[in-house]
């Protein structure tokens, strides 16, 4: 959406994102002591040693399988009956404390304000289950969120393309009208391979140098950061 402002020097063309995607964990909210918590939990419960909750900045990223499978000890990581078992577990207590300690990343409501106020639209797209995904989405966001899409049966997860593109068919949205926004190597690839524009968050769980390694054409220091990129003067 192209808008411009008269000025001493001529026309301004102010451009206008007509689409913001982003990441939940690390990037919309500070999930990180909940999670480990939960897998904590359901590590115990099951007879296997916890971890510090840092190592979990490390663990998460690609879904509750895989969450799993990388705090589980070497010689269990391939039990399917072991793996299940912990899922089980973990997805029990996270149901009953995904809230306890969950807070949204300073910045972020009056940012995601600010956007909708200049005519952006925004969804998120996260490897977290679908089911929780849209619970802490209506409890921290309300219905600022035009699409809000977890990991669901018999879809991919990221980084395949064809979940950035069914937000963009969504949405009524081209791929150069759109900023993708994550805190992972794997959001920047969501991103690339959606053909939009990427944004690595350093506020998140990840450094950026994996972000960088990973595609993001841009870092943000802060969420209100992204002010700049879903509406920057031309």
């Amino acid at each position: 959406m192209l808008v411009t402002n008269n000025d001493p020097g001529g026309v301004t063309m102010r451009i206008i994102k007509r689409l913001a995607i982003f990441d939940m964990d690390g990037t919309l909210l500070n999930t990180l002591d909940d999670l480990a918590n939960a897998c904590n939990h359901a590590l115990r419960e099951n007879g296997f040693p916890a971890h510090p909750n840092e190592a979990y900045r490390y663990f998460v990223g690609d879904g509750i399988h895989k969450l799993v499978e990388r705090s589980l000890p070497l010689w269990v990581k391939n039990d399917e009956t072991v793996h299940a078992r912990v899922k089980e577990a973990f997805d029990v207590y996270y149901g009953a404390h995904s809230e306890d300690l969950t807070k949204p990343y300073d910045g972020v409501l009056e940012t995601l304000d600010a956007m909708r106020a200049q005519g952006t639209r925004l969804a998120v797209l996260s490897n977290k289950p679908h089911e929780f995904v849209t619970v802490l989405a209506k409890k921290y966001f309300g219905e600022r969120f035009a699409v809000a899409h977890g990991q669901r049966a018999g879809y991919p997860r990221k980084p395949d393309a064809s979940l950035v593109k069914e937000i963009l068919e969504l949405t009524g949205t081209g791929q150069g009208d759109c900023i993708y926004c994550g805190d992972s190597g794997v959001d920047m690839q969501t991103a690339k391979n959606g053909g939009v524009y990427a944004i690595g968050a350093l506020w998140g769980f990840r450094d950026g140098e994996e972000l960088l390694k990973n595609g993001a054409d841009a870092l943000a220091e802060s969420f209100p950061d992204l002010l700049k990129f879903s509406h920057g003067t031309y």
